[in-house]
């Protein structure tokens, strides 16, 4: 099975390639193809199209850009969607595995850019939908995998029809014609890496022992106690969101 099976163009091109669009600015493309998906859109959709138009920052260029050979990249961080058949009863076999491990796979923690891992069966557990987001490019990803959990990616997709192995010389080509781009990719924090928050955890844990000893601190100067209790303060006003 390859879903990939149509070229496309280019990131940031418009098949055609109008040279009457020369020179048009992000912000009067944005609004262009928005009046054009309105044109046969739905009523309600046509409203909700109208507000997006008006409401849209013209600042914020987005960064949804090509992940490499295949998937999408938002800022540093990646998406991999892949659909392929299961050996028969390789569905039963991965719930109890999972359920074994309660979900908890502490090898998978040595890939250092791995955000996070789905296993969906489907079509009456014939198919399996493997999704995960990481960081960084596509090729790098799968190389980490075989390096780093060689083991563990073996005894997962072992369960999928073709499997090649993980240290296959063919299991790059076998993962990409699996894979399908996601058409839509967002990311609300696209700058942060998985190393980024082990980083801002440390640094949150640190933090909060140095302000519980300080408070300890009776000799302290009113300039110096007065500084912390503001800095305590801000460190524990959540960041606002507008919902």
């Amino acid at each position: 099975m390859n879903p990939k099976t149509q070229s496309k163009p280019q990131d940031g091109q418009e098949s055609g390639g109008d040279p009457r669009l020369e020179g048009e600015s992000r912000l009067a493309e944005f609004r262009r193809i928005a009046q054009e998906i309105a044109a046969d859109a739905p009523q309600v959709a046509k409203i909700a199209i109208d507000a997006l138009v008006r409401d849209h920052n013209p600042l914020f260029k987005g960064s949804s850009q090509s992940a490499g050979r295949v998937g999408r990249q938002s800022g540093n961080v990646s998406e991999l969607t892949a659909i392929a058949p299961l050996k028969p009863g390789g569905a039963d076999r991965l719930r109890r595995l999972f359920k074994l491990t309660g979900g908890n796979f502490d090898g998978a923690q040595r890939v250092s850019t791995l955000h996070d891992m789905r296993f969906v069966f489907f079509d009456e557990d014939t198919r399996i939908i493997f999704a995960t987001t990481y960081d960084g490019d596509w090729d790098t990803y799968i190389n980490d995998f075989a390096t780093k959990i060689p083991g563990l990616m073996d005894l997962l997709f072992a369960n999928v029809e073709g499997w090649p192995g993980i240290d296959s010389p063919e299991v790059k080509d076998y993962i990409a014609q699996h894979q399908i781009d996601a058409a839509g990719w967002f990311v609300a924090n696209p700058q942060v890496t998985v190393v980024d928050v082990r980083r801002l955890q440390r640094m949150e844990q640190a933090l909060d022992t140095f302000l519980d000893a300080m408070s300890r601190n009776k000799g302290m100067d009113q300039a110096t106690a007065k500084a912390l209790d503001e800095l305590s303060r801000e460190v524990a006003q959540p960041q606002g969101v507008d919902y």
